[in-house]
């Protein structure tokens, strides 16, 4: 995976206030009515950053190798960077068209239902930036410092080697061998 670049979600937020711009005066124009949005959207944006960035103070330690602490299993360590590209990509695309909701209602602030309208659409874009910011720190944490040394290859942090198998072993196409079993050939215990 490529780490995110910062341009990347800017031109994606961008993308995605157009979007809500012409979403929101599509809406007013053929409905005759302001496009309602909910609160439950912005206490659920906040939700989710909070959460993640609950889970990167948890995590922080063990991804860092911080001493005390164990290492995070490398399966989790992977899901926590898909996690955090995840949220970046997602705060950046919803943070952008809430955006252009707010810019759309910015003409409408005059009347009660516009400016709670706006709040709401301000707020939800407030929300989606801070799980970007909370993404992209997450996925800062998550990746994997250059190797010291030639070529770095089968190396572990903290300088541990990888396991790999002696020069001049070979596989072999044949049936591993039988286990001893606790019973007997014929089933019965052996005791």
């Amino acid at each position: 995976m490529q780490p995110t670049r910062v341009k990347v979600l800017l031109l994606v937020a961008l993308a995605a206030a157009v979007i809500g711009w012409v979403v929101a005066r599509v809406a007013d124009s053929m409905l005759g009515r302001l496009m309602p949005l909910s609160w439950s959207a912005a206490v659920a944006i906040w939700l989710l950053a909070v959460g993640l960035g609950m889970w990167a103070w948890i995590v922080r330690p063990r991804l860092l190798g911080r001493d005390g602490y164990l290492p995070l299993p490398p399966v989790v360590a992977a899901r926590t960077a898909a996690l955090a590209l995840a949220a970046s990509r997602t705060g950046a695309a919803v943070g952008g068209l809430y955006a252009g909701f707010a810019v759309a209602l910015a003409s409408e602030l005059s009347s009660l239902a516009g400016r709670e309208y706006a709040a709401v659409a301000a707020t939800c874009a407030i929300g989606s930036a801070a799980l970007t910011a909370v993404g992209l720190w997450l996925e800062q944490m998550c990746r994997i410092p250059p190797q010291d040394g030639a070529n770095g290859a089968g190396q572990l942090p903290g300088g541990e080697q990888e396991w790999e198998p002696e020069l001049g072993a070979e596989r072999s196409n044949s049936p591993a061998p039988a286990r001893p079993s606790a019973h007997g050939p014929a089933g019965d215990a052996v005791g």
